[in-house]
């Protein structure tokens, strides 16, 4: 299942171009971690619920006004910054170690985490894997594993 979601991120991202970027995210939208605090010490696997105010969640692919799915970014640098920032923000979000995809409109992920420190920031991204425009994120959350 995970090569098919894998597969899909890859296959939206690389056919709707044209459109990336453009999607509207609604005035005042926030995401945000339900269940973890910045500085937190938890144990591996780590439950990460997301939470989500003033949009909806919806499946990738789907076109519906307002809606997105979640994205979890591990262990890299804030959305639009670091290597590949730029792209990421106009042509979608790959899919790969540091960019978790949750195309099925699912709210909540256990991850499996080495022992030490990471950082991890939701992002919502539209039918294509795009971040919204504005972009609807949290903030960048530090966390270790003991």
């Amino acid at each position: 299942m995970k090569n098919t979601i894998a597969a899909f991120a890859v296959f939206t991202t690389l056919c709707f171009p044209a459109i990336a970027g453009e999607t509207p995210s609604s005035d005042g939208a926030s995401l945000y971690f339900v269940n973890l605090e910045n500085g937190a010490t938890v144990s591996s696997p780590v439950t990460v619920v997301f939470g989500l105010n003033g949009m909806g969640v919806a499946p990738a692919g789907t076109e519906k006004e307002n809606t997105g799915h979640h994205h979890v970014l591990l262990d890299r640098p804030p959305l639009g910054e670091g290597e590949d920032g730029a792209e990421e923000l106009e042509y979608g979000l790959p899919s790969d170690e540091h960019h978790i995809h949750f195309g099925g409109g699912q709210t909540e992920v256990t991850l499996e985490l080495t022992p030490g420190d990471h950082t991890l920031q939701l992002v919502l991204g539209d039918l294509n894997h795009v971040p919204h425009d504005p972009p609807v994120t949290s903030d960048v959350i530090s966390i270790t594993v003991e």
